[in-house]
């Protein structure tokens, strides 16, 4: 149970993460696809996932020069920002504070700016930019995910797998049904990628300094639980603070 446990943890947070960056990247694809044409969206995305995978080439090999201590604390370290970004914009979503993500609504809005440029000599070349840009951008946090949940107990190759597993289920899905995945529960997604990292973040620093923590590999369940459930408890105060400020407001 031991050795399944960060390995099951790893390859569920690479998957999750992945889709959520995969489907936003696919949307904007698709909008290119469809409003333009598939070449310059192809060409834009393959250019984007050429430049990927030259990142992993060059940085992947350094981490095995940087002592697993250090490398356990500095991941953890970003790992723990990197999640507590994730949860706290989900967080603010879920009270409706900033706005869910409308796959739809991303879609109406790239595909607009397309048809914007339809009569513009280089309209091709933007439209191979606009696809080139989102699968770039999506692409670079979904390389961080996978070395960050990773590499720090040479688990890179399975991280790997789940965003590959990610990467085809979205496109497979994508294929299938022609428009954006407005369906998928991208926040809840989010909120659970988010406390993810932050539990590998809070483990990998306290290995990194040298705590030795009970059940081992184990302990990251229980240090889920904990966020999970102080995050549940930061919702609901703020939601019961939210009504109670409505309800004096009203009076």
């Amino acid at each position: 149970m031991n050795n399944l446990t960060p390995i099951l943890s790893t390859v569920t947070a690479s998957f999750l993460g992945s889709f959520v960056e995969v489907v936003e990247a696919f949307t904007i694809v698709l909008a290119v696809g469809i409003t333009r044409s598939w070449r310059p969206a192809l060409t834009g995305a393959a250019l984007a996932l050429a430049v990927l995978a030259a990142l992993v080439v060059v940085f992947g090999p350094l981490l095995a020069l940087v002592p697993i201590t250090t490398l356990q604390f500095v991941v953890g370290v970003l790992l723990i920002l990197f999640g507590m970004r994730w949860l706290r914009k989900a967080i603010l979503r879920s009270l409706g504070v900033i706005a869910l993500h409308d796959e739809d609504a991303a879609f109406s809005k790239e595909t607009a700016a397309l048809r914007q440029q339809a009569g513009h000599s280089r309209a091709d070349y933007l439209a191979g930019i606009a696809s080139f840009k989102a699968v770039l951008l999506e692409g670079v946090e979904v390389v961080f995910i996978v070395i960050a949940v990773g590499g720090a107990h040479g688990l890179t190759f399975y991280a790997s797998l789940g965003a590959l597993a990610a990467f085809i289920l979205v496109m497979l899905i994508g294929l299938l049904v022609h428009r954006p995945l407005a369906t998928v529960p991208e926040n809840t997604l989010k909120f659970v990628v988010g406390l993810m990292l932050t539990s590998f973040g809070i483990f990998w620093t306290g290995e990194g300094l040298g705590a030795d923590w009970p059940g081992a590999d184990l302990a990251l369940i229980a240090i889920f639980a904990v966020v999970a459930a102080a995050s549940y408890a930061i919702i609901r105060s703020m939601r019961n603070a939210s009504q109670t400020s409505t309800a004096k407001a009203a009076k």
